[in-house]
């Protein structure tokens, strides 16, 4: 297969399984929308407010799905995102079975329970999609400039100034007497550079770690044992403040996907 067709055919798979979760998701809420209607028309709910009555169910399960996927772009756990879609999923499908009411068939109550199972799986399969084109996105938008090369000199013009100078030296007549150069003024000796502090040295391990993990933004414990290993001082809050430095320095490096402690 050709490479240049890969990319397309990875995009037309990827607005197709769009397509097809949200048409799932719509069916799925729908279903549920009409055994909780059912339910709520059974309990005095008539006209409008029948209707109106699922939505104060599930419509947690799609604030808490949009909750959670905010706080995974912000790289955080949102633990109230998750109550708010639990509480909502799981009051979605116990309502939906005892809509049922008293079957003797078991599968009544299967029946019942797939619409709301169906759409939190399905939702979650939607935010999931957004979540990763939305951070492809952010990379490609936070993504270092490329460095332009710098301009080489050609082997053969090198090859013709040679000759041009030693031309030169040909020309000067032979006659002319020697003028006695004047010596050189005394240069101060250069000063060395000076060691890198021991701040400075942690953070070139902590920088050299984004590397070696293969461009991903090291954890903890990757960085205390890179540390303790170039005999630095290793403890989790050193590592922390030095990847805070590193991570001022490249803003890009904040943004990379995190790597897996071992």
């Amino acid at each position: 297969m050709p490479l240049s067709s890969r990319p397309d055919a990875q995009v037309w798979l990827a607005i197709m399984a769009a397509v097809l979760t949200t048409a799932l998701t719509a069916v799925s809420f729908w279903l549920s929308f009409e055994a909780l209607h059912d339910l709520a028309t059974d309990h005095r709910l008539k006209g409008e407010r029948a209707w109106a009555w699922p939505a104060t169910i599930d419509t947690f399960i799609a604030i808490g799905e949009l909750l959670i996927l905010r706080a995974s772009l912000m790289r955080k756990v949102d633990w109230y995102a998750i109550a708010l879609t639990t509480a909502g999923s799981i009051g979605s499908i116990v309502l939906n079975i005892s809509s049922v009411g008293v079957s003797d068939d078991p599968l009544d109550y299967v029946v019942a329970a797939v619409p709301p199972v169906a759409a939190l799986l399905a939702f979650g399969v939607l935010m999931r999609q957004v979540h990763d084109f939305l951070l492809s996105r952010q990379q490609s938008l936070t993504a270092p400039p490329v460095p332009s090369v710098l301009p080489v000199t050609p082997q053969e013009d090198v090859e013709q100034e040679v000759p041009q100078e030693a031309q030169k030296a040909a020309e000067v007549p032979e006659d002319e007497h020697d003028v006695t150069e004047e010596p050189e003024p005394v240069k101060e000796p250069e000063k060395t550079q000076e060691p890198p502090t021991q701040r400075e040295r942690i953070d070139l391990v902590i920088r050299a770690l984004y590397d070696t993990l293969g461009n991903r933004r090291p954890a903890t414990r990757h960085m205390t044992d890179a540390l303790e290993k170039a005999g630095l001082p290793s403890s989790e809050g050193t590592a922390r403040e030095s990847r805070k430095r590193v991570e001022a320095a490249e803003p890009h490096l904040k943004t990379l996907p995190s790597a897996l402690a071992a």
